[in-house]
Formats: C-alpha cells, structure tokens, sequence
C-alpha cells in the first residue's frame, strides 16, 4: 500500500482516457466493415469488443496503485 502520492494515478487516468478513446475510435472506424456483416456476428463480434477492454484494466489499476503489475 503506498504512503504518499504518487503521480502514478494523474497519469494513469490521463493514460486510461487516452487510450480507451483510441480504442473507441478503432472500434467507430472499424464499425463500417462490421456493419456489412450478418446480424448475428455483429452481436457476437460488439460483445467480443465491448468485453475486450476490461482484460488489461486490472493490472493498470494495480500499477497504479502499487507500481507493480502483479498484486
């Protein structure tokens, strides 16, 4: 557990921001070949997307908090 501010959490947010704006962004411009695509893949191919974010999030947030990757 950490004892003093760190700058480590100002600039994970700013990071975290950035970069799920990009992603975002990828998955906007990408949507014009998805969007050609069957109903039922493009429910399968968004829930894949919409879920895909969240695998790298853990071990940001313990970087930020601790200064590791790994609780």
């Amino acid at each position: 557990m950490r004892q003093k501010p760190t700058l480590r959490i100002p600039f994970g947010i700013l990071a975290l921001i950035v970069v799920l704006a990009l992603y975002a962004l990828g998955v906007a411009w990408a949507s014009q070949w998805i969007g050609q695509w069957p109903v039922p893949v493009q429910a399968v191919v968004y829930l894949i997307l919409g879920v895909a974010w969240l695998l790298p999030l853990r071990p940001f947030l313990i970087w930020m908090e601790t200064g590791r990757w790994k609780a």
